[in-house]
């Protein structure tokens, strides 16, 4: 069953604007950050780990939760049309398949945005000119960036589920991207969601491993991913009763 209501969530997505989305935003993000890393070159000297925090610092911040919001609200959209919910609640689909199936979904479009991101790394430091060796923690940083984000997703999910605006989930994302800046760089990144990609991406300090340890950014991670679908479970459940 949870299969099928993944694949019907993915019908949605067909000749969407999201695959559009997921281009340019990550495009525009490499770019400004390439350019930013250009025009200090008397400063960035470490080659692919300098353009590397240029990169991520724009990503980070900004574009990955305010993308991450719009597939969050976009997986939502349907259900707030027209009270379709009240159809979708009377469907026999246990409410935890329908809210896994959204958040796999959202999961799975913000991966391809994470590999989508790494090339376009690659891409960049060529065309900037970067000689050295590409630093193989470019796989980590890529996917602990995805697991993060997943647990964005299941706190914009949220979001998204309870407030039928499409704006709501994307401003929370961006306000949750700036407000993760100042939470790691005094050292509580590991305790704020939205800090946990810069810390998985190592967007400070590429040279060195995280600023926490594994094992606190995967309780930190797994505490807020489960704090996302639980609050997200009891809403559907309390809309469930009201349309029964």
């Amino acid at each position: 069953m949870l299969l099928r209501t993944i694949y019907a969530e993915f019908c949605k997505l067909h000749h969407s604007f999201i695959w559009l989305a997921l281009i340019i935003l990550p495009i525009v993000s490499a770019g400004l950050g390439t350019a930013n890393y250009l025009n200090n070159l008397g400063l960035l000297t470490d080659q692919w780990y300098s353009l590397w925090t240029q990169h991520a610092l724009f990503y980070c911040a900004l574009f990955a939760p305010a993308l991450t919001g719009v597939y969050c609200a976009y997986v939502c959209r349907l259900e707030h049309l027209n009270r379709n919910w009240n159809t979708v609640m009377t469907q026999p689909i246990p409410i935890s398949v329908m809210l896994v199936s959204k958040l796999s979904v959202v999961s799975f479009l913000t991966l391809l945005t994470q590999l989508f991101i790494g090339i376009l790394f690659l891409i960049s430091g060529k065309l900037a000119g970067l000689t050295a060796p590409v630093p193989f923690a470019l796989v980590y940083w890529v996917f602990r960036g995805w697991w993060a984000l997943t647990v964005q997703a299941a706190l914009l999910l949220c979001v998204a589920l309870v407030i039928r605006s499409f704006a709501v989930p994307v401003a929370a994302g961006i306000l949750g991207g700036f407000c993760g800046l100042p939470a790691l760089v005094k050292g509580f990144g590991v305790y704020f969601p939205f800090s946990l990609l810069s810390l998985g991406m190592c967007s400070h300090h590429p040279t060195e491993p995280m600023d926490c340890s594994a094992a606190a950014f995967l309780i930190s991670s797994c505490f807020y991913l489960l704090l996302g679908l639980t609050a997200s479970l009891l809403w559907l459940k309390k809309r469930d009763i009201k349309t029964t």
